[in-house]
C-alpha cells in the first residue's frame, strides 16, 4: 500500500454528532497519486459477514469528516454499506504541506484514492462502489464522476459548483471580466507579501461575530459552524479559514466539461429553499443536455429545506431515499 506521511490521528471520538453503537468504527489512511496521505474514518456495519458495497463521503468544502461527511457516513453504514469520511488533502488530520489550500485536481484525486482504497478492502464488492459529496465537495464527486469509470452511483448532496461561485460571485452578480480582473490583481498581490512574510494570509472563516444585517444563508453558516451543534476545531470553516490564495485554481478554471458524459448513476439532492439550489438546477440540466445517459439521473429538491439543513437535519435530510438509490444502482 503506496503510503508517503506518518499522520498523528486523534483516537478520541472527537465527532459532533453521537456515536453509534449499530457500526464498528477506525480510523484509517491511504495515499493519492500527488504523494499525499489522506485521513478517514471508516464504518462497518456491525456483524457484517459478506463483501459490502461501500461509499466514500466528503465535505462540506472547508468542513471535516467529524461534521457532515462523517454523520452521512455513519448514517449510510447502518443501513448496510461499508463506508469511509475522508478530510480532503491539506485539512483535517490529512497530510500535505501547506495547509489550507485546495486544488480542482488534487480533490478530484482525493475521491478517486479513496476508490482506490476501497477497492482493495478484503470486505468491499469493488464492482459496488459509490461517492457522496455535500456541499463544494458536491461539486467535486460530479467532476470525479465524470472522470472515474469504478464508481457506479453519485449523491450530490445541497452541492456548490466551487469554480462557478469563485469566478463568478453568488447568483453570477459578479460575472464580469473587469471584477474576475481585480480578483487576479490582488491574488498575485498576496502571493507576493505571502512570500515576504514567509507565511500564507487565511481569509477566515465563518464571520464572527455575525452582522445583525447578514444574509440568512451566512447566519445559517455561522449556525452550522459557529456554535456547538457544527463547531470543530479541525474545521478551517468553524476557525481561520482557507488561504487568502487557495481561491487561485478556482478562479482559472470550471468544472462539469464532461458531465454530460458520465454512464453511471447520479441522484442531486437540494433543499428548494437553498440560496445555492440554482447550481444544482443548472449543473442537472447541464449533465443531461444532449446525452445518451438519462434514465439514471435525477434532481431532488427538498420543499422548504434551507442550505445547511442539509448538513446535519436527519429529519430532513433523504436517507432513505438515498439507501434506496445506492441499494439499486450498487447491485
Amino acid at each position: 500500500m503506496m503510503q508517503t506521511e506518518e499522520l498523528k490521528l486523534t483516537q478520541d471520538w472527537d465527532k459532533v454528532f453521537l456515536k453509534s453503537d449499530k457500526v464498528d468504527h477506525k480510523k484509517v489512511t491511504f495515499a493519492n497519486h500527488f504523494g499525499i496521505t489522506l485521513a478517514a474514518d471508516m464504518y462497518t456495519p456491525k456483524n457484517a459477514e459478506d463483501k459490502l458495497p461501500a461509499i466514500a463521503v466528503s465535505g462540506p468544502f472547508g468542513a471535516v469528516k467529524e461534521q457532515s461527511s462523517g454523520l452521512y457516513a455513519q448514517e449510510m453504514a447502518e443501513r448496510g454499506f461499508l463506508t469511509i469520511a475522508f478530510d480532503p488533502s491539506f485539512t483535517g488530520e490529512s497530510g500535505g504541506n501547506v495547509r489550507a489550500v485546495n486544488s480542482p485536481d488534487i480533490n478530484v484525486e482525493d475521491f478517486q484514492a479513496a476508490v482506490d482504497f476501497l477497492s482493495v478492502q478484503d470486505n468491499v464488492d469493488p464492482e459496488r462502489i459509490g461517492i457522496i459529496g455535500i456541499c463544494g465537495w458536491g461539486g467535486m464527486a460530479l467532476q470525479t464522476a465524470a472522470i472515474d469509470t469504478r464508481i457506479k452511483a453519485t449523491v450530490t448532496s445541497t452541492m456548490y459548483d466551487m469554480s462557478r461561485v469563485t469566478g463568478n460571485g453568488y447568483f453570477d452578480a459578479n460575472n464580469i471580466e473587469e471584477t474576475r480582473h481585480k480578483m487576479r490583481i490582488a491574488l498575485n498581490k498576496q502571493r507576493t507579501a505571502d512570500f515576504k512574510a514567509g507565511s500564507y494570509a487565511k481569509a477566515g472563516g465563518v464571520v464572527d461575530p455575525l452582522p445583525e444585517d447578514a444574509p440568512q444563508f451566512v447566519k445559517d453558516y455561522y449556525a452550522y459552524y459557529k456554535t456547538p451543534r457544527g463547531y470543530h476545531k479541525r474545521s478551517l470553516n468553524s476557525n481561520s479559514g482557507w488561504n487568502v490564495t487557495a481561491t487561485t485554481s478556482l478562479l482559472n478554471m470550471r468544472l462539469f466539461a464532461y458531465t454530460n458524459e458520465i454512464r453511471n448513476a447520479v441522484l442531486m439532492i437540494h433543499g428548494d429553499q437553498a440560496h445555492s439550489c440554482y447550481m444544482s438546477k443548472d449543473a442537472y440540466a447541464d449533465m443531461i443536455k444532449d446525452s445518451k445517459y438519462t434514465d439514471n439521473k435525477e434532481l431532488l429538491l427538498i420543499p422548504g429545506a434551507s442550505h445547511t439543513d442539509l448538513y446535519d437535519q436527519k429529519d430532513i435530510i433523504p436517507f432513505d431515499k438515498m439507501e434506496a438509490f445506492f441499494d439499486k444502482y450498487l447491485k
